[in-house]
C-alpha cells in the first residue's frame, strides 16, 4: 500500500497566512501611525504658558499638609 502525500506550495496552506497576518497587520498599523504623526503634529505651547501650572502642581505636591 502506497500512502503518498502531495505537497502543495507554501502559499496555499491556510496556517501560513494566519502566521503572517499578525506581523503584516502590525507593520501596516505602524505605517499608518507614523503617517498620522507626521501629518498632524501636536500644537506647540509657549514655555511661559506651560510653566505656571507645572510649578503650581510641583509646589502643591511638595507642601506638607497641615493636620487639623
Amino acid at each position: 500500500m502506497s500512502d503518498r502525500t502531495t505537497s502543495s506550495p507554501w502559499w496555499r496552506e491556510p496556517m501560513v497566512w494566519l502566521v503572517l497576518a499578525g506581523p503584516a497587520a502590525v507593520v501596516v498599523a505602524g505605517i499608518v501611525t507614523a503617517a498620522i504623526a507626521l501629518h498632524r503634529p501636536d500644537p506647540l505651547i509657549k514655555a511661559d504658558a506651560a510653566k505656571p501650572p507645572a510649578v503650581q502642581a510641583r509646589n502643591h505636591a511638595a507642601t506638607p499638609r497641615k493636620m487639623p
